[in-house]
């Protein structure tokens, strides 16, 4: 998956989903409780985009499957499973700095069967030496490189990591999903729009390198772009079940990097939507759709 970061740290070196999902690949000196919520919003990102996560996999330009894979920024392992369903021939070597999210991705590929395949490395990818990580032919990075200090030595790096011929796959999400209608909530219309406008702007500051032209910047490090695809992700209603907790989480998760920006009146309204026992919950609306977009690129060592 691998997931918008509502907090203030300066980069993260892994998987948030962004969401920031901010998903969001946190550093160890982020409080325990945050870890978690995050791991369960990397999950449900993984479960309600599985389908989407998988096309994006299929358009890989990978004629033999790649028998060793690295995943930079693996988080609870959205990617790294997608990965090892679409190569099944292949090892794969994850990476990232939560030892929570590590824990999770080895109790989730032991539940698939897939243990025996999957190398676990806890490492930091800000640091200037990066552990063995062998000569793979596919390397993965899902939401992680917005978070790198210095992106461009790390395009380098993975270009030297790299077998000839290998391919990178740079996948970045569009910050968190909208669940919303345009008019809704009642109480607050247009209240998930503005809220992505202050997180916008709490990026700007804190995530420099969220919308990067990847593109342009893979070429300069000496790969070879052979493609570029956004995938839109549309989804419901009816709504499931894990599309509910996706918007609530997501939307929890989104409070805390604008609460300051909003108005009392917004605030409130936000507040009355994460009241799983209210009656304007999240949960108890059956208009909620999944809206937002991945771009994957696709650049070769040559």
């Amino acid at each position: 998956m691998n997931h918008p970061s509502p907090h203030p740290a300066p980069h993260n070196a892994h998987h948030v989903h962004e969401h920031e999902h901010e998903h969001e690949h946190e550093h160890e000196h982020e409080h325990e409780h945050d870890t978690g919520d995050q791991v369960e919003i990397l999950d449900l990102d993984a479960e309600v985009l599985a389908e989407h996560l998988a096309s994006v996999t299929a358009w890989l330009p990978i004629g033999t499957g790649p028998r060793r894979i690295v995943d930079l920024g693996c988080g609870t392992g959205a990617g790294t499973l997608a990965l090892l369903e679409r190569f099944p021939e292949a090892q794969l070597t994850a990476v990232d700095l939560s030892a929570a999210h590590l824990n999770r991705l080895r109790e989730k590929a032991a539940a698939a069967g897939a243990a025996d395949r999957v190398r676990i490395v806890r490492a930091d990818l800000d640091a200037t030496a990066w552990p063995e990580l062998g000569t793979p032919e596919l390397v993965w990075a899902s939401a992680s490189m917005h978070h790198m200090p210095d992106p461009d030595h790390t395009l380098r790096q993975v270009h030297d990591l790299l077998a000839p011929g290998g391919l990178f796959a740079v996948v970045e999400l569009a910050g968190f999903p909208r669940f919303l209608p345009e008019d809704a909530p009642e109480d607050a219309p247009g209240l998930e729009e503005r809220c992505h406008a202050a997180l916008d702007h709490h990026h700007a500051e804190q995530v420099p390198h969220r919308g990067a032209d990847w593109g342009t910047k893979l070429t300069k490090a000496g790969f070879t772009v052979e493609g570029e695809r956004t995938v839109t992700v549309d989804i419901g209603p009816p709504r499931t079940d894990a599309a509910g907790r996706y918007a609530l989480s997501s939307l929890r998760r989104m409070r805390g990097g604008v609460a300051s920006a909003l108005t009392a009146e917004d605030l409130a309204a936000l507040d009355r939507l994460l009241d799983i026992g209210g009656p304007h919950s999240i949960l108890r609306r059956i208009d909620l759709r999944v809206r937002t977009e991945r771009t994957v690129w696709a650049a070769r060592r040559t």
